[in-house]
């Protein structure tokens, strides 16, 4: 069970809710209902007065923990959700209740789910949109594509590595630089690295914090990074630009097994980029070859495959959207406003603190805009799934 979290699906999806409060005003505190739950009783046969912001406390008497959704009984689409409610507890859940049919779906663990009576709200007021829930059904079929357009990359990249492998082998490490850029910025585009790929990612593309520079367990792109870009010799490298093409074919080999959790998958769209404002633009991930900029690209590159792969899913249940695209591109502009143009980068510690607050601000400004996608398109065992 996830740990305690009370979502309202409009609060998730903050473009949605910004613009109800612009029209309705902020929410009039109400009396709240009293929704218990049992592992026989649903809600009960509650009422609201009104349409209108509603608080509803729900009291868990449930054998164990519970998922409790808000839900419209006829199309299964989800107004708010409370996730690992314990029992013996009471949780407040607050919803913009609009004139229509509403009940509660319980899914307490080891029990079967099951809806409560269907409520119906008078008038015809406009309330909080419901969210069709994404189901595995759904996810299933992207998360196929995903992988087929991962092991393409894979393939692209092992390529690569074999030209770096060669490159250093013959001494020819100005030509190294280059092609380093290449194949890293590949690996850093495949955007399932560093959550799907197990311990390939840590030997194909690790960090030094756990072990030093100095060790001979740390491998990898960073690894070879750090030596080119601080003058050790062919001689010195050859061992780690070989290791470095081995494990990538392994991991092209191991990858055609493997199966993407669909959860994951949700999840790297607003994680990419989580993790290159927290490494990459940061310059923690500068080894020597100041590209983190770049890199920072290739993540953006890495979040939009993914867009497009949900796309269809996206399209009809989040509203902000369209800001996520602009947000990345965004983004994307002040970024390549880095490169030079004899075709270098610059490196983040020697932007202006302007300049790097105005990209800082920017990456965080998308990932916040992607990060209701991780709720909304949730894969999600539905009433009629049972």
């Amino acid at each position: 069970m996830r740990t305690k979290r009370l979502l309202t699906m409009v609060a998730a999806i903050a473009a949605l809710a910004t613009a109800m409060t612009a029209c309705g005003g902020s929410p009039a505190r109400t009396a709240a209902t009293s929704i218990k739950i049992t592992n026989a009783s649903c809600g009960g046969h509650w009422q609201a007065p009104s349409p209108g912001w509603h608080t509803f406390e729900i009291k868990s008497g449930a054998s164990a923990g519970a998922e409790i959704d808000l839900i419209n009984p006829a199309s299964g689409a989800i107004y708010a959700e409370l996730e690992g409610d314990g029992p013996g507890t009471t949780v407040p859940m607050r919803v913009h209740l609009g004139s229509g049919k509403y009940a509660f779906l319980c899914m307490i663990n080891e029990v079967d789910p099951f809806t409560g009576p269907t409520v119906t709200v008078s008038g015809h007021a406009k309330g909080a949109p419901g969210v069709l829930p994404v189901t595995y059904n759904d996810l299933i079929p992207v998360t196929k594509r995903d992988q087929k357009q991962t092991l393409s990359g894979i393939g692209t990249l092992a390529g690569e590595t074999k030209t770096l492998a060669s490159d250093v082998d013959g001494g020819n490490l100005a030509q190294a630089k280059k092609d380093w850029l290449t194949a890293h910025l590949q690996y850093e585009s495949l955007g399932v690295a560093y959550t799907s790929f197990g311990t390939y990612d840590g030997e194909i593309n690790g960090r030094a914090d756990a072990t030093g520079v100095s060790s001979p367990h740390w491998t990898g792109f960073y690894r070879l990074e750090y030596g080119l870009w601080h003058g050790q010799p062919a001689s010195q490298l050859k061992t780690v630009a070989n290791t470095l093409n081995t494990n990538v074919d392994q991991l092209r080999t191991w990858w055609q097994t493997q199966q993407i959790i669909p959860l994951d998958m949700v999840l790297r769209t607003h994680e990419i980029l989580e993790n290159a404002l927290q490494f990459q633009l940061s310059g923690h991930d500068d080894y020597g070859s100041g590209t983190t900029i770049a890199t920072t690209l290739a993540n953006i590159t890495a979040t939009r495959d993914l867009l497009a792969l949900l796309h269809p899913l996206l399209v009809t249940r989040y509203p902000g959207l369209p800001g996520v695209y602009s947000s990345l591109s965004r983004l994307r502009e002040l970024l390549r406003k880095q490169h030079s143009p004899n075709g270098s980068w610059r490196p983040v510690s020697s932007l202006p603190s302007s300049t790097r607050q105005r990209i800082e601000s920017a990456c965080g400004q998308a990932v916040a805009a992607l990060a209701p996608i991780a709720t909304i398109a949730e894969p999600r065992n539905t009433a009629h799934d049972y």
